[in-house]
């Protein structure tokens, strides 16, 4: 079993979380700014005598808390539209996966090859090693190569999924009877692993996701070995 100290987030791995992560920085910042102002000015009201009591309206007043905030929302839109239109982009990818949601495991087909499909269950607790993830390891895992733009399409065969993988900024819901479409580059190899985040049933938390990013010649020879 892994310790406890394993237990936290991956880091990004693809450009669209590391832009994800940017912004929530950003947003955070102009946060910490706005909550300490007003704090200034609670305390200022607090402590203070009002000097001003019989100020009834100041248009200039009104003018300049009513641009201020406008200003903050821009700053904080910008950034998110780039990173709302850097997820939906696919540009020319060079690798198709289908991916198919079930109660509850997940199915995987590589399009770009003949007959490689295959099933992706959880492993139970008893099989798993020391150096493994409880609930979070799976019997087949999903071998990509890094540095490659690759797309996955989505379906399920009976309810809403989502196949979600938080180190490559990427959730995609999983519909019945309609395929949608994400993608992603890896930017480095590894092993990273996500779960299905949409309520799908009594055992939604037991279909996880196991990802291995590696290089271009190990990924051919493992679609030659499959």
């Amino acid at each position: 079993m892994a310790s406890w100290s394993n237990w936290n987030f991956q880091d990004a791995n693809s450009p669209v979380m590391e832009q994800l992560i940017f912004f929530h920085d950003h947003t955070m910042m102009i946060i910490a700014i706005i909550t300490v102002m007003v704090g200034y000015m609670l305390m200022s009201l607090t402590i203070k005598s009002f000097n001003n009591r019989m100020l009834m309206e100041n248009q200039m007043i009104e003018l300049i808390w009513t641009i201020i905030p406008a200003i903050m929302l821009i700053f904080i839109a910008m950034p998110s539209i780039q990173a709302l239109y850097m997820i939906e982009e696919t540009n020319k990818p060079m690798l198709t996966i289908k991916t198919v949601g079930h109660q509850w495991y997940w199915s995987y087909e590589y399009s770009d090859f003949k007959k490689i499909e295959f099933d992706s269950y959880m492993k139970p607790t008893m099989e798993i090693n020391e150096s493994e993830f409880r609930v979070l390891e799976t019997d087949n895992k999903l071998v990509i190569p890094y540095k490659t733009q690759t797309r996955m399409l989505m379906t399920s065969t009976d309810v809403i999924h989502s196949w979600a993988m938080p180190t490559l900024g990427i959730k995609v819901d999983s519909s019945p009877g309609r395929i949608n479409q994400g993608n992603f580059m890896a930017n480095r190899p590894g092993l990273f692993y996500g779960q299905c985040s949409e309520i799908c049933g009594a055992n939604h938390s037991f279909m996880p996701i196991m990802l291995e990013s590696v290089n271009s010649e190990a990924f051919i020879k493992w679609i030659k070995n499959f």
